[in-house]
């Protein structure tokens, strides 16, 4: 009986032992049919060697800063393990794969226990197995065999990824390619969007809370209302792991878990962050440039997928301080809007009938998206009318934040056109590099670019081209007089429809002004007169030389500011009398490099000799006379008299040379302002002329763009390592043959007086 028993456990020993060896051997054997690919093709050496990701273009600014990044789906910018903090990199292997240093990609220690307890103290997956999944299967079927399946491949090349790479190149992938939501793919998108810094600048705190994020992005996730107590529950757990670990103390521990989840979310979306108007503009001349470029094997770059690295002129100190100024400026000015807007019965609009304003807002309706997604939909005009006038739940921009609010669209609409837009940009004149470009106040709300796409007349802001030409053909000088008298040109003259004669600002007249006095009060009929002398044609000339692109119809209205030009056109000529006549074309792009940083091209600007050093010069200090005795003299307020609109007082004693200029009806207010090394271009409005301010007080360039250039110069200026210049333009080497001293008195040979001008408080005016 006892030899029965005894046969009987033998038995039972051979049939375990041989379940075991069976269970081992159908496992090795199903782990080789992965391997030679009877489940299914696996990655070639050449694709372990170089793992196909999608990877986001990067726009790097000229200090060094990302200012944002194109993509569609994967906002990722991979990099290196030096750029990884310590304190992350442990807490990652600490949590989720303790012995990641010990095994060779499957941990058979950590297998043995979830398979022996079914799972319940959770998996035995590698950080090199979950790189494997987040490579080649792109995330894990519910389907549980298809689901072993790959299971099974993602073993075979964990342990081909082993072989391939060291554990920090395995670590380094496996951060660059995890997900952590709301456009943040790889750890250096998370670490920007969830706490504004590199990975390099992580704290032990926040990268735990990446950490915890790894096991379930959504379900532990620290922005979301709903995951905030798991995701804090989570990172203690990280910290716990951590001290298992040996890497903190139990009372480094305990501290650590005292702290509450802090945060710093910085969305990167297309609309978010820095230069948002300046990106989208920048992104499509990196299409036409992708067209025009292919890769070795005649492939198109593609911006989104490719990891571009776009090396760009922006300074993001300057671009954040221009951001500012507008913003400061354009709020308070438009409560001042909103105010007077109460009075108008046809708010937002002058000078528009009945019929007029809704043919406007027709046009406004068949512009905007829902119309035309109504339409390729194939709504019916009634559908889509009715659409309109029908209340709907949205969010709407206003200066004090976005709000929820209920109104129907077309009112939508209507609120919209009561905002005052402005752009401002502003170029370094010896390079041509954009410093700063802000294409309006809100990207999100308000996609029309005032920086090139729009196109506006630009009033008195031309003038200077007028005196300029004057100066070079005629060698004027400031302190040349003219008499401030009504003057008309022939319509014969330039084959005008009418004679032309334009009046003064307030239809004063009386006695003679010097030129420098004249451009300082922005005196209409003195620019007539010179525009008389030098011819239209020359103007024109001279203006386009100087940068404007947009053609010009030389006829004599454009004296007075008669044609419609984008800001930057503005910007880039007022760039060559800073630049002591000499013209470089504005550049965007310094450099663009592929994801492996091979240098793709490299730019340089265009340049063209425009006007002579001399005439230059003398523009320049005709130009000054705007900020110290013109139309530009509240750039010089002190604290005992500050600027009435913004309440600043802006005392800027340095030379400045600037021009204001207002459209009729206040449609347009502009300031050009130039320091020696930076040249700064503003335009304000409304999106339709009609919408405007019914006086000058408020509705002139002075008051409506000039404050937002005083405020961002404030900033440049405070920011000493930006090193904006605060010295008065160089003088040319030669000597003058321009007099531009109009308080000295010349003598002949013979020792007589020579009358060549009077001293710009000479006239009233």
């Amino acid at each position: 009986m006892k030899e029965k028993k005894t046969a009987n456990f033998s038995k039972y020993i051979k049939w375990f032992w041989g379940i075991i060896l069976g269970g081992f051997l159908f496992i090795c054997l199903l782990f080789l049919f992965a391997s030679w690919g009877v489940f299914g093709e696996l990655p070639s050496f050449e694709e372990l060697e170089n793992p196909k990701s999608d990877l986001a273009t990067e726009v790097i600014s000229a200090d060094g800063k990302t200012l944002g990044k194109y993509y569609v789906k994967a906002n990722r910018t991979p990099i290196k393990y030096k750029d990884l903090p310590e304190n992350l990199v442990k807490a990652l292997v600490a949590t989720e794969d303790e012995r990641f240093y010990e095994h060779a990609g499957i941990d058979f220690r950590g297998l043995a226990r979830a398979v022996s307890k079914l799972g319940t103290e959770g998996g035995a997956s590698t950080i090199t197995q979950q790189l494997a999944k987040n490579l080649f299967n792109k995330g894990g079927s519910s389907n549980k065999i298809k689901r072993l399946v790959q299971k099974l491949k993602e073993w075979v090349v964990a342990i081909k990824l082993e072989r391939q790479y060291t554990k920090e190149e395995i670590i380094t992938m496996y951060l660059n390619t995890q997900g952590f939501l709301f456009n943040a793919t790889g750890i250096r998108s998370a670490s920007r969007i969830y706490f504004g810094k590199e990975p390099k600048e992580l704290d032990i705190q926040e990268s735990a809370i990446l950490v915890a994020m790894l096991k379930n992005p959504r379900q532990f996730n620290p922005h979301r209302e709903i995951s905030k107590k798991k995701s804090l529950v989570r990172r203690n757990v990280v910290f716990s792991q951590m001290a298992k670990n040996e890497i903190i103390t139990e009372e480094e521990k305990d501290s650590l878990q005292k702290l509450p989840l802090k945060i710093n979310f910085t969305p990167e979306s297309h609309s978010d962050g820095l230069a948002t108007y300046f990106r989208e503009n920048l992104k499509q001349r990196l299409k036409k440039w992708a067209k025009n470029n292919p890769k070795e094997n005649g492939e198109t770059y593609n911006i989104y997928k490719d990891g571009l690295k776009v090396y760009v002129t922006i300074d993001s100190r300057m671009q954040q301080y221009a951001e500012e100024a507008v913003q400061e400026h354009l709020s308070n000015l438009q409560s001042f809007f909103f105010e007077e807007q109460k009075r108008n019965r046809n708010a937002p609009f002058y000078e528009l009938d009945k019929k007029e304003i809704l043919d406007n807002m027709k046009r406004a309706k068949r512009r905007s998206n829902r119309y035309k997604r109504m339409k390729a939909a194939g709504k019916s005009e009634k559908e889509i009318e009715e659409s309109f006038k029908t209340d709907t739940d949205m969010r709407v921009f206003s200066w004090k934040g976005d709000r929820d609010t209920v109104m129907t669209p077309y009112d939508s609409i209507r609120y919209y056109k009561h905002f005052l837009r402005s752009g401002l940009v502003s170029i370094e004149p010896q390079t041509g590099h954009i410093k700063a470009w802000v294409g309006g106040i809100n990207n999100k709300y308000f996609k029309y670019d005032a920086v090139e796409q729009q196109k506006r007349q630009v009033g008195s802001t031309f003038k200077p081209f007028v005196y300029a030409t004057a100066i070079n053909q005629l060698k004027m000088s400031p302190c040349d007089k003219l008499p401030n008298v009504k003057y008309t040109i022939p319509k014969e003259k330039y084959g005008m429809p009418e004679d032309w004669t334009p009046k003064n600002s307030g239809d004063k007249y009386g006695g003679e002004l010097t030129l420098k006095k004249a451009l300082a009060n922005s005196v209409n009929v003195i620019s007539a007169q010179l525009i008389d002398m030098v011819s239209p044609i020359n103007v024109a000339r001279l203006a386009e030389s100087a940068g404007i692109k947009s053609k010009i119809e030389a006829n004599p209205s454009i004296a007075l500011g008669a044609v419609e030009l984008s800001l930057i056109e503005m910007a880039s000529a007022y760039s060559t009398f800073a630049n002591k006549g000499l013209r470089v074309s504005p550049m965007m792009i310094t450099r663009i490099e592929d994801k492996n940083g091979t240098v793709l091209e490299e730019f340089v600007p265009e340049t063209k000799e425009v006007l002579s050093e001399e005439s230059s010069y003398v523009i320049l200090d005709l130009m000054k006379g705007v900020t110290t005795g013109g139309s530009g003299i509240r750039l010089r307020l002190s604290h005992k008299y500050p600027d009435y609109i913004t309440g600043h007082p802006y005392n800027f004693t340095n030379p400045i040379a600037g021009k204001t200029g207002t459209t009729q009806n206040q449609s347009d207010g502009w300031f050009m302002g130039i320091v020696p090394n930076l040249a700064t271009g503003v335009w304000t409005g409304g999106e339709d002329r009609a919408t405007h301010f019914a006086g000058i007080g408020k509705g002139q360039g002075a008051a409506m763009s000039l404050p937002t250039w005083a405020l961002f110069m404030q900033k440049c200026y405070a920011d000493k390592t930006l090193n904006i210049s605060k010295e008065d333009f160089e003088k040319p080497s030669e000597k003058l043959s321009i007099n531009i001293n109009c308080n000295k008195i010349k003598t002949d040979e013979e020792g007589n007086e020579i009358k060549e001008g009077s001293s710009v408080e000479d006239t009233d005016f």
